[in-house]
C-alpha cells in the first residue's frame, strides 16, 4: 500500500503538514503503508501533472485543490485554494470526509492537527512543538522582526534550509524526521547540520543585499533581486530593515519562475489594510489576505516587473489615502 503525499515545497508549513498527515494516517487509518513525498511549487501554467498521482491513495496538503479523481485526501488553508470556480464547485459537491478547507487557519499544520483530532481521534500532543512553530512561521506570529530574521531558533534554521535547498531529495528525507524528533534534534541530524553553516552565511549576505536594494516610500518597500540567487530569501528582512513600512513587494528569480512576492508587516499598527490575495489573484497568483505571490515564466521578467510596479503604486496610493 503506497500513499503519495503532495505538499507545498520550499515551505516549513508544507513540510510539516506532509509529516503530520503521514503520522496521522499511520496512527489512525493504516499502519502497513509506504509514504512517498512529492513537493509542489506555484508556477505559471498548470500546477499539477496527473501522471504523478500514482499512489494507491494520493493526498495534497497546504496546496491548491485538484478535482482529479485520483486525489483522495486534501487539506488547505489558503484563501486562494481553488484555481477556478469549477474547482470550488467540485469541492462543494463532493462533501468528502477526506477533504478539508478552512482559510481562517494561520497554518495548514494546525488545521490538520485540529481536523484529524476532531474527526479521527488523532493525538497531536507528541508533535505540539512542530505544530506551534508551523503556526508561528506561516502566520508570521513572531514576537518581533528580530526573532524572524536573526535565526536563533531551531525552527527558523530548519525553515531557512527548507526554503533554500536545491536538493530535491532533501525535504522528502526530512519530513519523516520532523514528526519523530524535537526540532533541535532534527537540526542535529548530519544530513541537516552540514547544510546550515553556508546557509547562515548566505542569509547574512542577503540582508546586506536587501539593505542596498530596498526602497521604502509611502508605507511600501520595493526591491528587485532578480539578478541575485536570492529566491529563498527571508521574507521578514524588509520589515527588519524598515519597521515603518506596512507592505513589501519583492521581485526574485529562480530556474523555474520569476516571482512577485507581496506581503505585509506583521508588526504594523495600520488599519483597513488591503487584501493582498485579491491583488495577486488578478495576476494569476494568490495567497492570504496579508501575504501572497504571483509566479511568471522565467523569461517573463519584464511582465513580472510591470506587475510589481502596478502593485507598488496601488499599495502606496492606499497607504496615502488610509
Amino acid at each position: 500500500m503506497q500513499v503519495k503525499v503532495f505538499y507545498h515545497d520550499k515551505c516549513f508549513d508544507g513540510a510539516a503538514s506532509a509529516g503530520l498527515f503521514a503520522r496521522f494516517y499511520r496512527e489512525r487509518i493504516r499502519e502497513d503503508v509506504e509514504f512517498v513525498f512529492h513537493g509542489l511549487v506555484h508556477r505559471a501554467g498548470a500546477l499539477f501533472d496527473e501522471a504523478t498521482f500514482t499512489g494507491d491513495e494520493n493526498a495534497i496538503v497546504d496546496f491548491k485543490y485538484s478535482s482529479s479523481p485520483r486525489i483522495t485526501w486534501w487539506f488547505d488553508h489558503h484563501q486562494s485554494a481553488f484555481l477556478t470556480p469549477a474547482d470550488a464547485s467540485h469541492y462543494e459537491r463532493q462533501q468528502s470526509n477526506k477533504k478539508f478547507f478552512d482559510p481562517d487557519y494561520k497554518s495548514c499544520s494546525k488545521f490538520i492537527a485540529d481536523a484529524t483530532q476532531q474527526r479521527f481521534g488523532f493525538d497531536p500532543k507528541p508533535v505540539a512543538e512542530l505544530v506551534e512553530w508551523a503556526d508561528i512561521i506561516d502566520g508570521a506570529q513572531f514576537k518581533s522582526a528580530d526573532v524572524a530574521v536573526e535565526m536563533k531558533e531551531p525552527a527558523m534554521r530548519l525553515a531557512m534550509i527548507i526554503e533554500a535547498t536545491q536538493d530535491q531529495t532533501f525535504t522528502p528525507r526530512l519530513i519523516p524526521v520532523m514528526v519523530t524528533k524535537p526540532l533541535a534534534g532534527v537540526l542535529q541530524e548530519p544530513f541537516v547540520a552540514e547544510l546550515l553553516p553556508p546557509l547562515l552565511e548566505r542569509h547574512k549576505k542577503s540582508i546586506a543585499i536587501m539593505r542596498e536594494r530596498t526602497e521604502s516610500k509611502d508605507g511600501t518597500v520595493f526591491f528587485d533581486v532578480t539578478d541575485q540567487d536570492l529566491e529563498g530569501y527571508n521574507k521578514f528582512v524588509p520589515y527588519y530593515l524598515h519597521p515603518e513600512c506596512v507592505y513589501s513587494v519583492g521581485l526574485s528569480k529562480s530556474s523555474f519562475r520569476t516571482k512577485v512576492s507581496v506581503g505585509s508587516n506583521p508588526w504594523t499598527q495600520a488599519k483597513n489594510m488591503v487584501n493582498l490575495a485579491h491583488i495577486c489573484e488578478r495576476y494569476g497568483g494568490g495567497g492570504h489576505a496579508r501575504v501572497g505571490a504571483i509566479s511568471f515564466e522565467p523569461g517573463q521578467t519584464e511582465r513580472a516587473r510591470q506587475a510589481s510596479r502596478e502593485i507598488v503604486e496601488e499599495l502606496r496610493a492606499s497607504f496615502l489615502h488610509s
